[in-house]
């Protein structure tokens, strides 16, 4: 998993503006302390992976565990992407 590339669609899918992936490390926080994302931003995360992946997360507490950090998220989409 490219994740220079996912940093770049969570980039554009949230609309992060003035931030570029190198400004996001891999293993920063998503939510809280680190890149400081919110459940709203987490909803444009749930529809990002299935659209660019094919992977439909289950629930919230599925969503928390892989959504930690860019390379939690990159372990999973390898694992488990349809696309």
């Amino acid at each position: 998993m490219d994740k220079e590339l996912l940093k770049q669609q969570i980039i554009e899918a949230l609309n992060l503006e003035d931030i570029t992936p190198a400004d996001i490390r891999d293993d920063d926080s998503l939510f809280g302390e680190g890149l400081g994302l919110d459940s709203i931003d987490a909803l444009e995360l749930f529809m990002l992976l299935d659209k660019q992946y094919g992977i439909k997360l289950q629930d919230k507490e599925e969503g928390r565990q892989v959504f930690r950090s860019i390379n939690t998220m990159a372990e999973y989409i390898e694992k488990n992407r349809t696309k």
